[in-house]
């Protein structure tokens, strides 16, 4: 498959995560009211949801490096079908947090094993750059869904959200079927059993590089998930712009990342990967600035000056990310499919605890969210600053231009 199309397909993928917890935002206050649900318990649709996602993508991973990346990743796919039509079913809020919870099961099969796809068929720079492009596709969704979501609960209420979601997996499903690739053979592929698994895990854990790797992507995609977990509050309270505002918030994150990913595209080849994240934290650097000096100078905020910082923080975020994810992937290069599931589950745990936890606390007030991200920009930079200070650079970090095997 020519790489534009697959990384096309793996962004569709990845599109689950975004559309099952943004597309529902603008109907938060209609779904609370039908049933009978407080703010904390709506809250706790997307808590549990990450949670989880969390759990289940220790799971992901290591399905896909024993049985095959294409099974595992078209069982989630149906599995969210099925789930997004109990949520759309859902009478209490008990069934729907139910629902929610196999929704969280499942979204992560596309994600988690898309990067180990990427990783399968590409090396060093061309890795980059696939991983760019799926970023650059990824970014859309995050936009799109909080729109659509309004549009569909405006045009037939909040059980459309979730009929849309079934329908959007439906059709994702055949495409799958039909074009997915296999990209991880019978030779290379491990026995699936619980003890070789668990010694895999604690060897992951172990290596403080690998973990702090995980940190600093899981921190930096924090600051902007901080704001993408209290988007109700700040879009439609601090900001004013009711339900079919969100449009005002998604959009320039969207194009911040977009413009990341394609500039870590376009630099694949040309600058070396350490080069890279020392601009991309600069930009988030700059941005928090911005954010925090802005928050701090008016008593109320007000686009397009409060979405800007995060605009320009969306930027240096997408920047980092496709090299941090595949620096992760190479600590283990013969269980990438494992190194990516626990990847995912660190990254569960912690935006669950920002949507459950930072978020509820945070959110009463801009200045809240700009110190929240400010702080965990701050926690990602540490980690990679750790990373650096005891790691030897590797021969395409010493020569950009050099192309090192992928080793199984």
């Amino acid at each position: 498959m020519h790489p534009v199309r697959l990384a096309a397909l793996l962004a569709m993928l990845g599109m689950f995560g975004p559309f099952a917890i943004d597309a529902m935002f603008p109907a938060f206050k209609a779904m609370a009211a039908d049933l009978g649900a407080s703010t904390w318990a709506m809250q706790q649709t997307i808590s549990v949801y990450l949670v989880a996602y969390g759990v289940m993508s220790l799971v992901h991973g290591p399905l896909a490096d024993a049985f095959g990346r294409r099974p595992v990743v078209i069982a989630g796919v149906a599995l969210f079908t099925l789930a997004s039509i109990g949520c759309a079913l859902a009478t209490s809020i008990e069934a729907l947090l139910v629902f929610r919870a196999l929704q969280g099961f499942s979204t992560g099969a596309g994600q988690i094993v898309g990067r180990a796809i990427v990783r399968d068929l590409y090396s060093d720079a061309q890795a980059q750059k696939v991983m760019s492009l799926v970023t650059m596709f990824f970014a859309i969704a995050p936009a799109v869904a909080p729109i659509v979501g309004g549009l569909v609960y405006s045009a037939a209420g909040w059980h459309a959200v979730f009929w849309f979601l079934a329908l959007y997996g439906a059709a994702l499903l055949l495409v799958c079927l039909r074009l997915l690739p296999e990209t991880h053979p019978p030779s290379r592929r491990h026995r699936l059993a619980l003890r070789p698994l668990s010694r895999q895990y604690a060897a992951m854990l172990r290596d403080w590089r690998f973990v702090l790797l995980v940190a600093a992507s899981g921190f930096n995609f924090g600051a902007q998930f901080l704001y993408i977990s209290s988007a109700p509050m700040f879009v439609e309270v601090h900001l004013g712009l009711g339900t079919m505002g969100y449009s005002w918030f998604f959009v320039p994150m969207i194009v911040g990342m977009i413009a990341g990913a394609a500039l870590c595209n376009r630099m694949a080849t040309r600058v070396p990967p350490r080069r890279t994240m020392t601009i991309a934290f600069a930009v988030m650097a700059a941005a928090q600035a911005l954010n925090l000096g802005y928050n701090v100078a008016v008593d109320r905020v007000e686009v397009p000056w409060a979405v800007l910082p995060i605009l320009v923080n969306a930027l240096g975020v997408a920047m980092a990310f496709p090299v941090l994810t595949l620096k992760t992937l190479d600590r283990f290069p013969a269980h990438r499919g494992a190194a990516s599931s626990m990847q995912a589950f660190i990254w569960g745990g912690m935006t669950a605890v920002i949507a459950g936890a930072m978020s509820a606390w945070l959110s009463g007030t801009p200045r809240g969210l700009a110190f929240g991200s400010a702080a965990l920009i701050a926690l990602g930079w540490l980690s990679w600053r750790a990373f650096v200070a005891t790691t030897p650079l590797s021969r395409v970090e010493r020569e950009p231009h050099a192309v090192e095997p992928v080793r199984d």
